[in-house]
């Protein structure tokens, strides 16, 4: 009988992980952030078009604001650029950038060609503030209060459709209080 059991434990063990991990209500993009409602992580980064200039925390602070967490060797990143070119063409929100883990002068000629939407984009080469942000991976975006509080995390490339349904609405409700 016990031959049988510890075969039939391991797979009643495997159904339950499988049914929670394709539980169709969970987002998978909704990563858990230890920082929402907490103010941003300090960082002090030099930017990535002059080494002279620092990007750091209190650049966020006064306004609401979004920094990006990119990279040109990811296509998550590429493909979301676009998008990010014509939310900076509004001019409401401020982005700044992370550029993580990556070469300035791809960096930089990837700006040149493909359009700049940061404010200011500061090089991570190290990843060190991106480890301190807890950065998953690029692309990821949060939305920072004019207090200067991390207020949303999203991992992945931003559309309209993504801002629509997970920005905006926090903005609004950030703007009525």
């Amino acid at each position: 009988m016990t031959r049988f059991a510890l075969p039939l434990v391991g797979v009643v063990i495997l159904v339950v992980f499988f049914y929670i991990g394709l539980d169709g209500t969970r987002d998978p993009s909704a990563l858990p952030s230890q920082f929402v409602g907490k103010p941003a992580p300090e960082f002090d980064l030099p930017a990535v078009i002059d080494p002279e200039r620092r990007v750091s925390n209190a650049d966020l602070r006064g306004q609401i604001s979004l920094v990006n967490v990119w990279a040109t060797w990811c296509v998550g990143c590429r493909a979301e650029h676009e998008f990010l070119n014509q939310l900076a063409q509004q001019g409401e929100y401020p982005i700044y950038g992370i550029n993580w883990r990556d070469n300035r002068a791809t960096a930089l000629e990837w700006l040149g060609r493909l359009g700049n939407p940061y404010v200011k984009s500061g090089f991570d080469e190290d990843g060190r503030v991106g480890i301190d942000w807890g950065v998953y991976g690029a692309p990821e975006t949060f939305l920072i209060s004019a207090q200067g509080e991390v207020v949303y995390r999203f991992t992945g490339p931003l559309s309209w459709e993504l801002w629509d349904q997970e920005f905006v609405p926090r903005i609004e409700r950030m703007s009525a209080q």
